[in-house]
C-alpha cells in the first residue's frame, strides 16, 4: 500500500510541477492555450503558483495546506475550461491529488473516531 500511496503522491505533484515549468519556459503551446483562456500574461505566476502548491502538498508537514491550494487551483482551471469550452486537462490532476491525499491522510475526508 506504501508503494500505491507514493505513486499516486509522485503523479498528484508531478503534474502539477511539470506544468508549472512548461509555464516559467514559456512554452508556445501552453501560452496560446492560457492566452486562449484570457490569462496568457500571468503564465509566470500561474506556474510559480503551481509549483509552490505541489511542493507543500509533498512535504508531510504541509500536505492538507498544499492539498487544499491545489485542490482550488485545479478547481479553477477546470472552471475556466468548462467556461471556455475547452478540453478538461485539470480534471485528471485533480483526481490524482484527491487521490494522493485520500492515502496519504484519511483524516482529511472521514471523521477522526475517539
Amino acid at each position: 500500500m506504501r508503494i500505491v500511496t507514493i505513486i499516486f503522491t509522485v503523479l498528484a505533484a508531478g503534474m502539477p510541477i511539470l506544468s508549472g515549468v512548461m509555464k516559467l519556459t514559456q512554452s508556445k503551446e501552453v501560452i496560446d492555450t492560457l492566452t486562449k483562456a484570457g490569462v496568457g500574461d500571468k503564465a509566470i505566476v500561474l506556474g510559480l503558483m503551481e509549483i509552490g502548491f505541489a511542493t507543500l502538498f509533498i512535504y508531510p508537514k504541509t500536505m492538507k495546506l498544499g492539498f487544499i491550494l491545489l485542490s482550488c487551483y485545479f478547481a479553477g482551471a477546470l472552471a475556466t475550461e468548462i467556461s471556455h469550452g475547452a478540453p478538461l486537462n485539470a480534471f485528471l490532476p485533480l483526481v490524482l491529488i484527491w487521490i494522493g491525499a485520500f492515502l496519504r491522510d484519511k483524516t482529511i475526508f472521514l471523521p477522526v473516531v475517539s
